[in-house]
């Protein structure tokens, strides 16, 4: 039987975003700022502290359990090749859209420079303290994230979720080693993953009961923070950022609706609208929670069970793909970085730009799956094209917005290369619509 529309998850989670807007609106101007924050906000840190809370226990079990079943080596490097391979080449092509659209629409040329002195002034103390976190993270030496991909305490790495790509790699090789040890002594071990998994699917089942509420919590907070009891704030700085948003905006919804359908399309036999009716809860709680990270475990039910995506490849691509596929975060930085420049008068020549497009796709591999973590990856990018950090000063007022809308390309990315490698593996089975 079918259910009616007011009990389906999406359109709960949309109707929380939407009264959590209003809300966030209603607080804004009557100066409720830091009741929101008091009684409201907590509840989206909640439910946020949630998600991330079974982020690990999900990565290693469904990792270790997805490698495990693979059964075959050979078989896990095929698909590990086909599945990085992907990740890389539509970060790469996110990138180049990006920088098509800035160059072609030249947003940071008609920036006022009363305005840019005012948003340098106004944000110039967040932009400082993103510049030292970037710095710490320049000078690194270059292997040096290799190095931090192997941990040496399992423990350790499975503390704290910024570690992930830790986290991953223990997984992989705890994966590997089951499916090298002898089929006696390795079932047991697989039954407890496979059990534990199990637990922590139920668990996200309970949670997801709480997002409607935390999603009014998020979004109201979101408003509020931004608009800082003077919702004049909000509409004077999209007024002045609005061509530099709208051409993200448009980079991002190209590679959504051109090149993720394309692949579906020629690679897939799933319709495009199955595809994102699927997957609609999982961008829903990416736009709001601003984290791919938090918002895997929905991601992964959704593949599973609206799109047909088997669990062995879920398990597997997805995981990886929330730490090292990051498409919407490296179109926004081509573009913020090109911006930035043409606010401060500078030309950026081809091997610039081509500079843009390296770093930006090696640097989404390292990006934590956290709100903001795109924008100290954009101060590395700024220096390595030798161009004045200073300069995020700019877009940091309107980073929150565009932060939840790349977030949203990320997760989408992620379903669109988990079922791209399921039917290549031939094991995408697009179950009966309900």
């Amino acid at each position: 039987m079918k259910k009616p529309w007011y009990r389906l998850l999406h359109w709960q989670i949309i109707l929380g975003l939407l009264l959590g807007v209003i809300f966030g609106v209603i607080a804004a101007s009557k100066g409720w700022g830091e009741w929101t924050s008091n009684w409201v906000s907590p509840f989206g840190a909640i439910f946020i502290n949630l998600l991330k809370l079974i982020a690990v226990p999900l990565v290693l079990t469904s990792l270790v359990t997805g490698v495990a079943s693979l059964s075959d080596v050979k078989k896990l490097s095929r698909m590990g090749g086909k599945t990085i391979a992907l990740y890389i080449g539509t970060t790469a092509v996110a990138v180049i859209i990006g920088l098509g659209l800035v160059n072609l629409f030249k947003p940071g040329k008609n920036l006022p420079e009363e305005t840019r002195t005012q948003l340098q002034s106004s944000y110039q103390n967040d932009a400082s303290t993103r510049q030292t976190a970037a710095l710490d993270v320049k000078e690194r030496g270059t292997l040096d994230f290799l190095v931090d991909i192997i941990p040496n305490n399992f423990l350790a790495s499975a503390s704290n979720n910024n570690n992930m790509l830790q986290l991953v790699f223990v997984s992989l090789l705890l994966g590997v080693g089951l499916t090298m040890t002898p089929d006696k002594q390795s079932r047991p071990v697989l039954q407890v993953f496979d059990g534990l998994m199990e637990a922590v699917i139920q668990i996200v089942h309970l949670i997801m009961k709480l997002a409607p509420i935390g999603v009014f919590g998020l979004m109201a907070n979101t408003i509020v923070t931004m608009a800082q009891d003077d919702l004049g704030q909000v509409f004077d700085l999209l007024g002045a950022l609005g061509s530099y948003c709208l051409v993200v905006v448009a980079g991002l919804a190209l590679h959504c609706f051109i090149v993720y359908p394309l692949l579906l399309r020629f690679f897939t036999k799933i319709p495009y609208k199955r595809f994102f009716s699927g997957i609609s809860s999982a961008q829903l709680l990416a736009f709001s929670t601003s984290s791919s990270g938090a918002t895997l475990p929905v991601t992964m039910d959704r593949c599973q069970k609206r799109l047909g995506v088997s669990e062995e490849v879920s398990s597997f691509v997805l995981p990886l793909g929330a730490t090292i596929n990051m498409d919407g975060t490296a179109l926004y930085q081509a573009v913020a970085s090109v911006f930035i420049a043409q606010a401060l008068g500078m030309d950026l020549n081809f091997a610039a730009q081509a500079t843009i497009v390296m770093t930006a796709v090696l640097a989404s591999i390292g990006t934590a799956a956290v709100p903001g973590a795109g924008i100290i990856m954009l101060v590395i990018i700024l220096e390595a094209i030798h161009v004045p950090s200073e300069g995020i000063a700019l877009i940091l007022g309107v980073d929150r917005i565009l932060d939840m809308l790349r977030t949203v390309t990320n997760v989408t990315g992620d379903a669109t290369v988990a079922t791209v490698i399921a039917s290549s593996e031939n094991q995408l089975e697009l179950p009966a619509e309900n």
